[in-house]
């Protein structure tokens, strides 16, 4: 084999493996580092997998068996150090919306998102996320953090018997406020108060740098640590008060319940399911589940891509986003053979990671393996986490994702954006789907509009000068036409006129057949449209298309200077969009 053959193959194969890319160069450093971002992770993971699970609707034991494989996946396939993949709190409120509460559905989910996922990647298609505006992504992760915090509040206080319908949950949540639990209420609030002073006290503790002092670094590492791993610990703690009372025969907490203890078994995903004593077939569950089967694996990419692009920027690295729909689809497609539900990046848990200083993938390693080793050792002992303890996690959790300020940056930047944000909030908490659909197409609206009705800047006096201010495609033409007939040619003496092109960069049949028929009908009033300033591909569009009374010029004074020593030279003045200011004449 040829050698620069050779190199090919390598380097194509570090791009699809990236571990290869690491992997020799590894240090023991790097170990320490990963293995301390690793178990920050795994502390932060467990917890936020139970209570995550109550929010997807499904068994608790299903957030574990949800949280380990993107962690040995991505160690091999990940080209971003930070990213880390498990359940999150917008993946599973899409879990609960699109499979009945039934492990099933959302198993066979995990896999068809995965199959979809590593189709789009195999065929290069993560350019279709691009079309998912910033304000549609805000608006969707706002309305998605009240769905999820409110649908809480149930746990937080102890009531029973509230639907899962966001609408009918604010109602019955209100209409039985009443029946609330004391204990569940107040330790769910102290679970609360408690993880925000830990999160405050770990936003002003730096991690302890390894030239500091022994003393001071085993105390800052020790405050490090134990904000870090925060709901570990709160949970932790919720669960010992809940098993002090338990001792003592009194029951004043609502508790998670008994957990299926052991590792969850390797097998197919289900293509079949009972349900009330009838048969769905593989094809009656992907109907059942609709529109999940587009929105679950495209928010999934979004959310993990908008991750991994935030933390290489802010570390200063790049990923390769094909790369990232390959490993979080082989991640959802593995993953359910272990009983996963669909996966993405967390954005909570990857910060931890880069703060804690994570060198490699190699710290997923370290989380997969806790995961795995609470599964068959700790599941005996999360019978008496309270769900007042999960609910706070959670709360805490999504509460950074709603977002009041991008409404006033939104205003001060472009306020036409406020449209699809707004049209995207109110929707999702009707259907998700519909939400990020008709948001979706607003901004397409809105892009699609500045294509068709490109800014124009004009020169108006005896010669007329247009130079479209983008691109001139073909919904265009006909609104060029009707600027260049109602100035030019319906004006009381019909002016000559030069259509400046030089950021038109491309053109199409339509906009040739437009420029066809305004050549016409200059032709027929006895004046003349020149162009200037054609970049190569569309001179040669135009030339190709033998255009009668085409005529081009180099630059806009070139192509005045000759229509002038026909006309003569008169003072004009400039605008744009009808807004108009003196230019000197020619």
């Amino acid at each position: 084999m040829a050698p620069d053959t050779c190199c090919c193959s390598r380097g194509t194969l570090k791009r699809r493996l990236p571990i290869l890319a690491w992997l020799p160069v590894y240090s023991l450093q790097w170990l320490k580092m990963d293995f301390i971002a690793g178990l920050s992770v795994g502390l932060t993971v467990i917890p936020q997998a139970l209570a995550y699970a109550e929010v997807a609707g499904l068994p608790p034991q299903y957030g574990l068996y949800s949280a380990f494989m993107g962690c040995f996946v991505y160690l091999f396939l990940g080209t971003s150090r930070d990213v880390t993949l498990g359940p999150t709190a917008i993946m599973s409120l899409l879990v609960s919306f699109y499979t009945f509460h039934e492990p099933a559905y959302a198993v066979l989910l995990a896999f068809l998102s995965g199959c979809i996922q590593l189709a789009m990647g195999f065929l290069h298609l993560g350019f279709l996320l691009d079309f998912i505006s910033c304000p549609v992504i805000n608006g969707f992760t706002s309305a998605a953090a009240i769905t999820i915090g409110f649908g809480q509040i149930k746990n937080l206080l102890g009531l029973k018997n509230i639907p899962r319908q966001f609408f009918l949950q604010v109602y019955h949540t209100f209409l039985h406020i009443g029946e609330t639990r004391v204990g569940d209420a107040v330790l769910g609030l102290a679970c609360m108060v408690l993880l925000l002073v830990l999160k405050l006290m770990r936003a002003r503790m730096p991690p302890p740098h390894p030239e500091t002092p022994l003393g001071v670094k085993f105390s800052r590492g020790l405050v490090w640590t134990v904000t870090t791993a925060r709901n570990a610990l709160v949970v932790s703690f919720a669960a010992l008060v809940a098993y002090s009372f338990e001792v003592t025969g009194r029951h004043p907490f609502v508790l998670t319940g008994k957990i299926e203890e052991g590792l969850p078994p390797l097998r197919a995903p289900p293509f079949s399911v009972t349900r009330d004593n009838k048969t769905v077939s593989f094809s009656e569950m992907v109907q059942d589940m609709g529109a999940g089967l587009a929105v679950v694996p495209l928010v999934g990419l979004l959310e993990s891509i908008a991750v991994a692009k935030s933390f290489a920027s802010q570390n200063n690295y790049r990923i390769d986003a094909n790369q990232e729909l390959l490993a979080i689809g082989l991640t959802n497609m593995l993953g359910s053979l272990v009983s996963s539900y669909p996966v993405t990046g967390s954005f909570g848990r990857t910060a931890v990671n880069a703060q804690t200083g994570v060198c490699t993938p190699a710290g997923g390693l370290v989380t997969g393996v806790l995961v795995l080793l609470s599964l068959d050792f700790l599941t005996s002992l999360f019978y008496y986490i309270p769900k007042s303890a999960l609910a706070a996690v959670i709360i805490m959790a999504v509460a950074p994702l709603f977002d009041a300020k991008i409404l006033r940056t939104l205003w001060r930047v472009k306020r036409l954006d406020l449209l699809p944000l707004c049209v995207t909030f109110l929707l999702c908490f009707w259907e998700v789907q519909y939400g990020i659909l008709a948001g979706t197409l607003v901004s397409l609206i809105i892009l699609l509009h500045s294509v068709a009705r490109p800014k124009t800047q004009v020169s108006e006096g005896h010669i007329l000068v247009l130079q479209p201010a983008s691109g001139l495609q073909f919904p265009a033409i006909d609104a060029l036409r009707e600027a260049i007939m109602n100035r030019a040619l319906e004006a009381s003496i019909p002016r000559c006129t030069v259509l400046e092109c030089t950021h038109v960069s491309s053109i199409d049949y339509t906009v040739v057949v437009g420029l066809r028929e305004l050549l016409e009908d200059f032709r027929k009033q006895g004046v003349t449209l020149a162009f200037a300033g054609l970049q190569v591909p569309v001179l040669r569009t135009l030339l190709a298309a033998d255009l009668a009374g085409f005529q081009h010029f180099s630059t806009l004074e070139e192509a005045e200077k000759y229509l002038q020593q026909e006309t003569g030279p008169q003072p004009y003045n400039i605008h744009e969009d009808s807004v108009q200011s003196t230019r000197s004449p020619c």
